[in-house]
This record gives C-alpha cells, structure tokens and sequence, in this order.
C-alpha cells in the first residue's frame, strides 16, 4: 500500500515533462464472479470504513434512487463532511448493471482534488486497478477505477478509449461546474445528457457532490442533474460536532463598489475590484483588524481579490511584523507545495491566496478564515468559510473575520448566510448566536408587519390633533399605487440572498415572474410560521373566458421550509432548472436598457397624468419589476391600506373625543377653563 501512496505523489508532482507512471496499477486481483444482489446481499462499507451517520443514510439515499431508475443524482454536503469518502464508498455499494460495467470514472477539474479522491481509492480498494488521466499520465481506459481531470480526458480524443458501455458509474467532484462545456461533453459521450426518460438503463449513473450545489451564474444544474438526494447544511453539522465551530465578526470597510462591473457568472470583475479594494487604507484596515481580533491565531488563511492584492497585503502583514506568505496560481509547484506544508505544521501563521483555495484543499488546521474580498456569490463565501470547519486536535473554534464594503452593490456577507440583513455587524458572534440573532430580527420583523398592517402603512407621524403628536412611527406613506410599486425597499433583503429578480408583492410574500408566464412565489404561512415556494402557470389561453383575463392553474408546491433563506435556496435551485436564465437573474443586460413604449403606457395608466414616465426615465428591468407588482395584487393591497387609513383615522378621532369628555367630566383642583 506505501508503495502505491508514494506513486501518488509522484504523480503529482513530477517536474518538467519527466513521463510520470502510467496510472496507478494498484495489485491487481484476479478475476472474480459478480454476484447478484440476492446472492451478496445488502451493499455494506469496504471493510476498514467506517461512515458517520449521516454518510451512510446519504450513500442509503443515493442506492434508493438508483434502485428507482433515477441515473443523475446530486448530494449537497458541506465542506470538510467527507464527499471523498462518500462517493469513493459508493463504488462498490453500486452493483454491476452486467457483467461488461463494472468500471467507474471520478471527474475532477483541479489537481488537489484528483490526488485527494486517488488516495481515498487506494486506501479504500487496494485490489483494484486505478488509473489517472491527467496531463502527461495517460489513463488505459480498461482500469477499475479512472480518476480524469476534465481538461485532460476531454482533449483531443483522450475520451474515445472509454467505452461507456463498460461504465456503472461517473463521480462529479465538486459538482456545481457541472454544466461547464468540458463536464457536459464527457456526460454527452456517456449518454447522460438526453431527457431523463430517454435515458438508456444501460447508461452508467452519475453522481455529483458539491457543498454549493447552486450556481450563482444562473447555469441550469437541472441540464446534468434531475435530483438532489441528501443534503446536510454545515449549521447542522457544527450543532452535531462533525465540524468545528465558528465565530464570524464583520468588519465595515467603507470601500464603495457600487460601480464595479460584474463578470460573465454574475460576481464582481477580479481586476475591476481590485483597483478600488486593494488600497493601503483597506489593507491597513484588514491588518489591523486582524491584529485587534485574532492576532493570537496559529492558522490564517486569507483570501484576496487578484495577485495584485496578494502582494499587496501580505507586504502589508510583513510591516507589521507579521510572518505571512503567499500562493497564487503563478506560485511554481515546488514553492507551493513548500509553503503548503510549513503551514499546515504552523511554521507561520498567515497564508493569504487569491481563488488557490476555495476548493479541495484540505488543511484541518486552519483556525482563522479573513475575507479581505468582497463577493456577490453565495457559493463562493461558503467555499472560502468552509476552509475552516474541519476538526483539528486542539482546534477550539475558526475565527470568520468578513471585510464587509458597500452594502448598496448586492454582496453577500456572513450574516446573509443566517438570513440576517447584509448590514448587521457581529463580533465574535458564534453560529447560535447567529441564530438567536435571526429569530430576534425575525421576531422584530413581524411586530413591525404587525403594526404596519394596523397602522395600514400610512403615518409618518401620529395625528396632529392627538395628545403626543411628536411620537414618530416609521411606516411608508403610499399616497397613490403608483408609490407602492415604486418602492423597492423590501427586495433589497432578498436580493442580498439571492442573484434571482424576486419582488416584493406583500409582507413576507415575494414573486419571481419570467416572460413565459409561470409565476414562483415564496410566501410565509403566518398561522403556521412556515415558508412555502409555489408555482403557478397559466391555464392554455383557448380556455380562458375572456382574452384578457388570464386563468391560472391551481398552485403546485415545490417546497415548504421553517427557514426563509431554505425557501429561498430551494426556489433559486427549481428556477434555475426550469426557467430562461436570461428572464430570471437580476444580472442581465437588458435590465439596464431602457423601458418598452408597451412597458411605460402599462405603468402611466397608474401614474400623475402630469408627470408621465418615458423609456429614458425608467429600465425596462425596473418596469418589468412594476407590472409583476400590479399583476399580482398591488391595486388590492392599496385598497386595503387605504381601507385600514380610514378605519385608524376614524378610530383616532373616536378616541380624541372620547378623551375630551373625560377631561370635560373631570373636577379638579384649580380655575376652571372655559
């Protein structure tokens, strides 16, 4: 076993062109019956394993669906959950579909993960033959077991010596890349990309693992998997002690992006950020912070925007007598590797990385997590924040310290994570703490919707006639529709959540609405203090009884969840399966152009005559965000906050003169008024 260990490494790590082994040929047993299932009995773990709980009801899971016909699966676990090992178990649970497919592929995209899941496989199945197919180490195509990097097995004909007719399974490392070109082209010679009734039972099963199964670009997921089987969140796994606790602290940086430009997948430009984050001010800042809040940490990790900014702060660290060193991707190989390993033995206490480490890299050590990058991409923050919840001998807790900027440019932070509002500041703040902060806030949240639906929305200000007529109330006045559906207040919580074009239609009631009629809508069931996601479609238009009056089919629920950023996942994870990117993400181009002449006559039909809109005083995105307010409610809404304005006005003045003649009946001591 040693033997084949060390031939990982060098593997690896060869350098130059030096021809590396020729896969891995790990003692290759002689040939053996394939037993039937009733024969073998029930899958069981290689014997040596042993799986947590959670991994085997999740390796349960998966069998059951395949035992069903499903062939493309997802399993959403957290960081430092042990994917590796659950999918490299799931290699021998899967029985043979014949006696020709019994081989499997593990498709990785970088080389830290191709190494990780070659080192589980030869521990776990020393007896069977395990290739590589990466760089200049090219794979046999008849070997148990291949692990392929997807740049690798898809260029040139690389992928041709893999019969798929041989193949019972294919494992997706890090399965949110998943719909990238090279990962479907490997998926479409498998046979894996047709729908899934098309899908030949001969066809080897996929299974993809991520711990952000969702993608911030807007990619269809559901084009490579139809069902997510598991999911375990990191919250939980912290509150069952397979992960190391965290403490998050925010720190405001004051820097404003607002006018970065956002790259193709929807996050901030690296190069754009960088020129207005990577300053001496901010970095002074991160350093000093980091001094002031977590100096005494043994294991920093911090990640930057771009190369630039490494260099930058880690001189920046160096002037304060700090020992930080660097890697980025233009690190060579022996350095990084060097300074990998001195880190994880604590020869100094700060590594700081732009995008080296988001994902695969195991370091259990880590005790502290700095976020000197601001991000709009919730799988991002979590794959960065992730790097620091593996268990390590006398690891207390990891320190998340988050540099938060402006909050206006739509970034997500630690406590959006919670369901909290960006803004909220924290220090030191651990994950129950977090949580009792969000019930708090929750709790603040339906109060003051309490009041406001009693207050109907109207005052400013109590009425001037009453007896404390300086008390403030802060409510929005709506003097007309048209100020209802301009207000864009209550999107800005969810769209710090999510990258998706919700709108608030109504108190805890928000509607995604694509071109095509459909309608997604998460709403909270008050009585029940729940959230359910709902979709709506629209009943064919030969039905309807009259052409402009649209029927819709009864509404069908796609999921119900106790926590609203669960309600917001699982409808962000349906639409983004369902619905054109194009009409869903607030991302988009057309978003900013300026409105249609259709857009605007529909939305002056609600406005001051006087004070008409025009294309160049409204985008088209804004005026798409309008009419799927007044299409589902906003003129009702109005009139019953109009109603409530009467009914409290009324009952306002009631009590001013009920109060007048109990001052009027009162005998007191002193003149009389007249």
């Amino acid at each position: 076993m040693q033997r084949n260990l060390k031939d990982v490494l060098r593997l690896f790590r060869s350098p130059g062109k030096q021809q590396p082994p020729r896969g891995l040929r790990a003692f290759v047993a002689p040939p053996v019956r394939v037993l039937s299932a009733a024969e073998e009995g029930p899958p069981s773990p290689p014997a040596g394993i042993r799986l947590r709980e959670y991994q085997e009801e999740c390796i349960q899971s998966v069998l059951s669906y395949l035992d069903k016909g499903h062939k493309r699966l997802g399993i959403s676990l957290a960081t430092g959950s042990g994917k590796t090992v659950i999918f490299t178990q799931l290699i021998d649970r899967l029985p043979p579909q014949n006696d020709n497919a019994s081989q499997t592929l593990i498709l990785v995209h970088r080389r830290e993960l191709a190494e990780q899941a070659a080192r589980h496989c030869l521990r776990a199945y020393p007896s069977k033959t395990i290739d590589v197919e990466m760089g200049n180490s090219h794979a046999t195509g008849a070997a148990d077991i291949t692990v392929a990097s997807v740049q690798s097995i898809t260029s040139k004909d690389r992928i041709m010596k893999f019969d798929p007719k041989r193949f019972k399974l294919i494992l997706v490392d890090e399965a949110h890349h998943i719909v990238a070109p090279g990962y479907m082209e490997v998926l479409s010679h498998f046979g894996l990309l047709a729908a899934p009734e098309g899908i030949s039972p001969q066809t080897p099963a996929l299974v993809g693992v991520s711990a952000t199964l969702s993608r911030f670009d807007g990619l269809k997921l559901g084009a490579a998997i139809d069902h997510i089987v598991y999911h375990k969140d990191y919250v939980d796994m912290i509150g069952e002690k397979w992960l190391s606790n965290v403490i998050f602290t925010t720190v405001r940086s004051n820097v404003n992006i607002s006018k970065v430009k956002k790259g193709a997948t929807g996050d901030f430009q690296p190069r754009e950020l960088s020129k207005v984050f990577n300053t001496e001010e901010t970095n002074v800042k991160i350093v000093r912070s980091w001094l002031a809040k977590a100096g005494e940490r043994k294991s920093t990790i911090v990640f930057c925007v771009d190369i630039a900014h490494v260099l930058s702060l880690t001189d920046m660290f160096r002037k304060q007598g700090i020992d930080a060193r660097y890697v980025t991707g233009e690190t060579s190989k022996t350095d990084r590797s060097e300074r990998l390993e001195g880190f994880r033995n604590g020869s100094f206490p700060v590594l700081l990385n732009c995008g080296v480490f988001t994902e695969g890299t195991d370091i259990p050590n880590i005790d502290c997590v700095v976020l000197a990058r601001p991000t709009r991409s919730r799988n991002l923050l979590v794959q960065m924040i992730g790097r620091g919840m593996r268990l390590h001998p006398g690891k207390e807790n990891c320190h998340i310290i988050d540099m938060v900027a402006s909050l206006e440019a739509g970034i997500v932070t630690t406590p959006t994570l919670f369901g909290l509002d960006p803004i909220e500041i924290v220090n030191k703040a651990d994950v129950e703490d977090l949580k009792k902060l969000r019930e708090q806030r929750h709790e603040e949240m339906r109060v003051q919707e309490e009041q406001s639906m009693d207050l109907a929305n109207l005052a400013s200000r109590t009425h001037p006639h009453s007896k404390d007529h300086t008390t403030e109330l802060l409510f929005t006045d709506y003097d007309s529709v048209f100020d209802l559906i301009e207000d864009t207040s209550g999107e800005r919580h969810i769209r710090a959540m999510s990258p998706l074009a919700w709108v608030q239609v109504a108190p805890e009631k928000y509607v995604l609405s694509p071109q095509s009629g459909e309608t997604l809508i998460i709403e909270r069931v008050m009585d029940e203090n729940y959230y359910t996601v709902l979709e709506r479609r629209k009943v064919p238009s030969k039905y309807w009884r009259r052409p402009s009056e649209p029927i819709y089919a009864r509404p069908r629920i796609i999921a119900t969840t106790e926590r609203f950023e669960d309600a917001i996942h699982a409808a962000d994870t349906y639409a983004t399966g369902v619905f054109e990117r194009t009409f869903i993400t607030t991302n988009q181009n057309w978003r900013r152009r300026p409105a249609t002449e259709a857009q605007v006559a529909f939305l002056n039909r609600f406005r001051d005559r006087n004070d008409p809109l025009t294309p160049a005083t409204v985008t088209k995105g804004k005026a798409a965000d309008m009419i799927t307010k007044i299409t589902n409610g906003a003129r009702g809404r109005f009139g019953e906050i109009e109603s409530q304005k009467r009914r409290i006005t009324r009952e306002a003045l009631k009590k001013e003169q009920l109060e007048g003649l109990r001052r009027r009946e009162e005998v007191a001591v002193g003149p009389l008024v007249g």
